[in-house]
């Protein structure tokens, strides 16, 4: 018996924190004060940076860290506790590794880690209050466009990697070919080549702050052409995401639609009819309300074209008028 009710809140805690097709008022809830929670935190650590404000509610300030410490550890742990839930054919502490070294879960263990580690360890205040800034990445989990950005970076992580060592290449052989320019007319300011990294940073991301310039006719014109290049190399990444949400995009509108004609085929769903499924469905995928439209009217126009050729089927009509000929 207390092993059944031991399973049964198991269940119950792995639906409203894991599982995103569970959706009951009670769940939503749960999610609409974990988000408010984490805006509060970081309201919290930006209030606290502004000294006299600090100092004048320190007290509601630290009790409201201890507290959000409190529901976030609690959090973290019924998540750990609950997910074994997610397959229970399989052995429970495999799943609890996996969720360990998942990334939701590291960044979850990032938001509360620093408030543990300053109990051992005292950090400076001031740090310990950016580190606190990462609970903002805890939303990922309750936005599903924060979710699609994170996995095209991870998918196109390929193309990330070749831009970061182009980029790392360039500003090594920019720095290296203006030191060799301009040392001579600017030592102190191009005194060695990890000094020049700084112009050929700034330069090649064209932010170009100008506190440190080339004065050299060669100087200038090796700066042009660095910034040109700078100006294609930044349209890489930005290529690359574009293209990369393209693509989800368009996979999560076919995994949707391949859904839809399966529960079709097998009867178990009617687009018009279901909103609440396909609402699910729906929200399971990430798509918006409009893509979900344009995919369901498509359906609905596939279905009344096999009704129509089904009916023409079943009886003989004349060849010259089209009118329907008795059997």
């Amino acid at each position: 018996m207390r092993l059944t009710v031991w399973y049964t809140l198991r269940k119950f805690v792995y639906d409203n924190l894991h599982n995103e097709a569970y959706e009951t008022i009670f769940s939503r809830s749960i999610n609409y004060f974990l988000i408010l929670l984490i805006i509060g935190n970081v309201i919290a650590v930006l209030l606290e940076s502004v000294n006299p404000i600090y100092q004048a509610y320190k007290i509601y300030f630290d009790s409201f860290e201890n507290l959000s410490i409190l529901i976030f550890s609690v959090e973290y742990i019924l998540r750990f506790w609950c997910i074994v839930e997610k397959n229970p054919f399989e052995s429970a502490w495999k799943q609890r590794w996996q969720y360990v070294t998942s990334g939701a879960a590291i960044i979850d263990l990032l938001a509360i880690l620093p408030a543990y580690i300053n109990f051992f360890v005292h950090i400076d205040l001031r740090f310990l209050r950016i580190l606190r800034l990462l609970r903002l990445l805890k939303l990922t989990r309750y936005f599903v466009s924060l979710q699609i950005l994170l996995r095209v970076i991870e998918r196109e992580k390929g193309s990330f990697q070749a831009v970061i060592f182009i980029l790392i290449i360039m500003i090594v052989m920019a720095a290296a070919g203006v030191y060799m320019v301009e040392s001579s007319a600017q030592p102190n300011v191009f005194s060695s080549i990890p000094a020049s990294m700084w112009w050929a940073v700034v330069t090649l991301t064209t932010v170009g702050y100008g506190d440190v310039t080339p004065i050299t006719p060669l100087g200038k014109f090796l700066g042009a052409l660095i910034t040109i290049l700078g100006v294609g190399l930044a349209a890489l990444p930005a290529g690359i995401l574009a293209n990369g949400l393209a693509n989800e995009l368009e996979l999560r509108k076919q995994k949707l639609e391949l859904k839809f004609r399966e529960l079709l085929q097998d009867s178990e769903i009617d687009v018009i009819a279901d909103e609440d499924k396909v609402e699910v469905l729906r929200k399971e995928v990430g798509l918006t309300p409009e893509q979900t439209q344009d995919i369901l009217l498509q359906l609905i126009r596939e279905q009344q074209q096999k009704a129509i050729e089904k009916e023409k089927t079943q009886y003989c009509f004349c060849p010259h008028y089209g009118h329907q000929l008795p059997e």
